[in-house]
């Protein structure tokens, strides 16, 4: 049986995220509600949006990038910090949402997805109503009677 080693799989999360030779890195994201609809908002500096694979399996939106750096024939490169990178992240929609109206927009490095909020899971007022009875109750004064002993 193996043991947890909650250190061991710190080291495997974090080297996995800085090293852009072991696979996809997690995008910075925002995702707050505003009114009838959720807004995530995700950074992607420097992709392509042709790039950008946005899916919905079910309940599970995938948001896929590719950020590639242009290599010319004949450059001799002083320095070369910026390298090219795979963006992966995954959300849980859960049942409250409208899947098939789900859009995107691309900006200045910025990924926004709006998903809005299914009819079912919006808030609405309950009319409370009474019954209108025709009879009318009359109120009776009762008076105590003597009790005879």
């Amino acid at each position: 049986m193996a043991t947890y080693d909650p250190f061991r799989e710190f080291d495997r999360l974090a080297s996995g995220l800085l090293d852009p030779r072991r696979g996809p890195r997690r995008m910075p994201m925002d995702l707050y509600r505003d009114g009838d609809h959720y807004v995530l908002t995700a950074d992607l500096p420097g992709v392509d949006p042709g790039s950008v694979d946005i899916d919905v399996d079910g309940q599970l939106l995938t948001i896929r990038a590719e950020r590639s750096v242009p290599t010319g024939e004949g450059v001799k490169w002083i320095t070369r910090e910026r390298e090219g990178a795979s963006f992966l992240r995954q959300l849980s929609l859960g049942q409250g949402v409208d899947t098939e109206h789900i859009s995107a927009t691309y900006d200045n490095g910025v990924l926004s997805v709006t998903i809005p909020v299914s009819e079912r899971a919006k808030s609405r007022k309950i009319e409370v109503t009474t019954e209108a009875r025709s009879s009318v109750v009359q109120a009776h004064e009762t008076v105590p009677q003597a009790v005879a002993s």
